[in-house]
């Protein structure tokens, strides 16, 4: 058990968190969610002694081993991936380097034999005669090969050390467990070995992550960050969010009687605990929801975008052909053989094994970037906006975000004064003095908030989507995802995010070094299909 009482921390006069009082048991994983700045991460590092509070303390049950998802690449660069994973059970590596030091003695006294007996005795006890092997598992689960495991930090690539990193987090089964952000650098094979190792832990693990399909797999609970306090809410995200929601549609309903809505509460919390999967935390999900009163359910604090896409005319029926494209990067092969056409009433995910391989396709047919061979063309009809996976080059200006956002006006517009602009940001909830603040300063999540209002201003009737959940928060995802459902007119994407591909597509296509996999199916039928599965195999061969 861990135990957070009385925690205050403040930097200058913004208050993060404000006599915090809350528990975590034995066989609960929490999703801590919040907005962005509420101070997810940093309760993390309270947690894990990292950063000390104001006020208040944290304790931890005796005996009980913590660890967390470290985010510094640069610390074990000395070490080799093997050991950099067995220094997660810091208790077991001194214990191996001490009885180890004693044995390499010349003058090995009757003590030391005593002392070794001991240490070799607690060694086995905490696993240390299988752990090279455990930690060698581990790290083959989450994609690094057995020839790597000898390599220094150093000399592997950035993408592969978050892994070691996440492996050596998991390794040893700590009683607690910080992860922020673990499926960073994942890919879907790796994040699905991530949920389902999870799902069956059955010690205390705190999450911070904006995938909504991994939280709701992986959490029995959530732990919300709102205005300074945390408060903890049974079940997952989308039952947090969805009857969160409900609660707040019932409160404003006046017309409805007492008994009608505590009913309805009662109903949806029932439909949802019916729901559960096979794994040990969706069956405690499921325990503990049967037991969930109405009284426990509260509507949502936060502010919710408003990401909707009006398109100024429908598509016609040439949206955009592709014939025999092909990309090379340094030799390697992006993407070869790429033949298909855009239809009616289609809403396309793209996915590749190479990460650069979508973004490379999205740059061609948006024509920023060439192609090696072959062509496409779009229909007459076609007003598009493009989301890029990097902005950087839309803000090098440093104008006040009305002025930014007036260069982006299109000719169909005839008259966008200030009130006009003020609308498109107020939906992304840049208010008041806001649209005053300079474009250069903008963090991550507020210049993607941004390049929305951009999109959102064309009025297009297509959309091409390269990572549009990177720097939001959930309250943005959220919205996007739901912008996209009720778009009508067409949608090209490709996300880390499973639930937004899973929900928005209606056709798969795999961008391979051998050419094209295209399946009109969702996103989840795509990942278990037995075909699929043998053609992915044949294209990356």
């Amino acid at each position: 058990m861990i135990s957070v009482k009385n925690v205050t921390l403040a930097y200058g006069k913004r208050v993060l968190f404000d006599e915090v009082n809350i528990s975590f048991v034995k066989g609960n994983c929490y999703g801590v969610i919040g907005a962005n700045g509420a101070g997810k991460s940093t309760f993390l590092k309270i947690l894990s002694g990292e950063i000390e509070p104001n006020k208040g303390s944290v304790e931890i049950s005796k005996g009980e081993r913590m660890s967390f998802l470290r985010q510094n690449q640069f610390e074990f660069d000395e070490q080799t991936v093997l050991n950099t994973v067995l220094m997660g059970h810091k208790k077991m590596w001194d214990v191996m380097h001490e009885k180890d030091a004693i044995y390499m003695k010349e003058d090995f006294s009757e003590d030391d034999g005593i002392r070794a007996g001991e240490l070799e005795a607690e060694f086995g006890e905490m696993g240390g005669y299988t752990a090279e092997s455990d930690a060698g598992t581990l790290l083959s689960n989450l994609g690094i090969t057995d020839e790597m495991h000898q390599s220094l930090m150093k000399d592997i690539p950035s993408n592969m050390k978050v892994r070691v990193l996440l492996a050596q987090a998991l390794f040893g089964n700590p009683d607690i467990l910080l992860l922020d952000e673990p499926t960073n650098g994942l890919d879907i094979e790796t994040i699905g070995w991530l949920e389902n190792f999870l799902a069956e832990y059955e010690n205390i693990v705190l999450v911070v992550s904006h995938d909504r399909h991994f939280l709701d797999t992986v959490c029995t609970h959530v732990a919300d960050v709102d205005r300074q306090k945390i408060k903890v809410f049974t079940g997952n995200y989308s039952f947090w969010y969805e009857s969160s929601q409900l609660m707040s549609r019932q409160l404003s309903d006046k017309n409805k009687k007492v008994e009608e809505k505590r009913q309805a509460l009662l109903d949806f919390i029932a439909r949802f605990s019916a729901n559960a999967s096979k794994s040990k935390q969706a069956t405690s999900r499921k325990k503990a929801l049967e037991k969930l009163t109405v009284e426990e359910i509260e509507p949502s604090n936060r502010r919710y975008p408003g990401i909707i896409f009006q398109p100024l005319r429908e598509v016609g029926n040439q949206i955009l052909n592709i014939e025999n494209l092909s990309k090379k990067v340094d030799g390697r092969v992006l993407f070869d053989k790429v033949n298909f056409s855009v239809n009616k009433g289609e809403k396309i995910a793209f996915l590749s094994k190479d990460p650069s391989a979508v973004t490379s396709f999205f740059e061609i047919i948006n024509d920023k970037e060439k192609a090696d061979g072959g062509k496409f063309e779009w229909g007459t009809t076609i007003t598009k906006a493009y989301l890029p996976v990097e902005n950087s080059e839309f803000f090098k200006q440093g104008l006040s975000l009305i002025d930014w956002l007036r260069e982006y006006v299109p000719p169909h517009v005839t008259d966008a004064d200030e009130p006009f602009l003020r609308g498109f940001l107020g939906k992304m909830l840049f208010s008041g003095d806001d649209i005053a603040k300079k474009t250069n300063v903008l963090s991550g999540g507020e210049k993607v908030r941004c390049m929305i209002s951009r999109m959102m201003l064309q009025n297009p009737n297509l959309i091409v989507l390269d990572q549009p959940t990177n720097h939001l928060d959930l309250e943005s995802i959220q919205s996007f995802n739901e912008g996209c459902n009720t778009f009508p007119g067409i949608v090209l994407l490709t996300s880390h995010d499973h639930t937004f591909m899973q929900t928005v597509a209606n056709r798969i296509i795999e961008l391979t070094p051998k050419g094209i996999i295209d399946r009109l199916m969702t996103f989840d039928e795509y990942l278990t299909d037995a075909r699929v599965k043998e053609l992915r195999a044949e294209m990356y061969a």
